[in-house]
């Protein structure tokens, strides 16, 4: 029983600790947990609510690592299968002192990408009041997109309030035009949209960050609410039927890493949603997140306790 639940594909991801040495070269590595979807369950669990995560680990030892850190992080692993027949993934992530880190993943054919959407028949549903959905699982395997979009199913037939970020990964796709294509009919199914502007350009055709959330909410009468993020500039906010508004982001200092930015992101908005905080407050609290986040290494080392989080929205201001 959860009030969290989420699926995708867990990683582990070896960073390196030697800054803006390409990996070719980098010789120290610090092994972590990753994966988009996870490092949401994470946050949510850090700040006091139930969570569960579904997914497919191999019978060996990254997916040992994996279960052993799901587990101390507080993320129930219920619908967690472990399988001796495919690996478990990982990738390498560069250490930059400014921009975004190139990783190298090392994730076809992993446990997650196989994983059989029939298993989703096993799920309690009855306790959960959001979950959250992303493109990457979809984009891993056939197996990936199926078990995203039944879980859609199966969680609207349920009344279920979901969340969807689009996460573009183009080097997992088949090509741009597929990635676009599916990327947007899964959007159709999402009751709230979390997509970048930079997505926005390759999703929709434009970095107007209202044109965006109207193409959301146009598409689809189960979309009731499209958030664009906007990096350092914050995120807007369009409610159908209301007018937009923008929320500011928090400064940011010292940049360590943007990986897990965007999780931390729906992080906070998920959580301000199940405390039942206004829409607008979630949202702050999400832009919140996602910039404590950028000041750590690590996909989820920023992600705060309650106390943290309190702290930090004493001590930090808005853009």
């Amino acid at each position: 029983m959860s009030e969290f639940i989420t699926l995708g594909e867990p990683l582990a991801v070896f960073a390196s600790q030697d800054c803006d040495v390409p990996l070719s070269e980098a010789i120290h590595f610090q092994k972590f947990l990753a994966g988009a979807e996870l490092n949401v369950a994470i946050g949510v669990a850090r700040l006091g609510h139930t969570t569960q995560y579904i997914s497919q680990v191999g019978e060996d030892a990254f997916g040992q690592f994996i279960l052993n850190e799901i587990n101390q992080h507080g993320v129930g692993s219920d619908y967690i299968e472990t399988t001796a027949t495919n690996p478990t993934g990982f990738y390498f992530k560069e250490k930059v002192s400014t921009g975004d880190p190139k990783v190298e993943y090392y994730r076809k054919g992993s446990a997650a990408a196989h994983l059989n959407s029939d298993y989703l028949k096993n799920v309690n549903l009855s306790q959960v009041k959001i979950a959250h959905l992303s493109g990457i699982m979809a984009a891993i395997s056939e197996f990936g997109l199926k078990a995203v979009d039944e879980l859609f199913d199966l969680l609207n037939q349920q009344g279920i309030q979901t969340t969807f970020d689009p996460n573009l990964r183009p080097a997992l796709w088949s090509s741009e035009d597929v990635m676009v294509k599916t990327l947007n009919e899964l959007a159709k199914k999402a009751v709230i949209v979390l997509p970048g502007v930079n997505e926005g350009k390759i999703l929709v055709g434009t970095d107007d960050l209202e044109a965006i959330a109207d193409f959301y909410l146009d598409q689809s009468t189960i979309t009731q609410t499209v958030i664009v993020k906007n990096g350092s500039k914050g995120a807007l906010v369009k409610v159908r039927g209301e007018q937009p508004y923008a929320v500011s982001a928090f400064k940011v200092e010292r940049v360590v890493d943007t990986v897990g930015a965007g999780d931390g992101f729906a992080v906070g908005l998920i959580s301000g949603l199940l405390e039942k905080l206004p829409l607008k407050s979630a949202v702050e609290r999400a832009c919140a997140i996602g910039a404590r986040a950028v000041q750590y290494p690590g996909d989820n080392d920023g992600y705060p306790t309650p106390s943290e989080l309190v702290e930090f929205l004493k001590t930090n201001e808005g853009v």
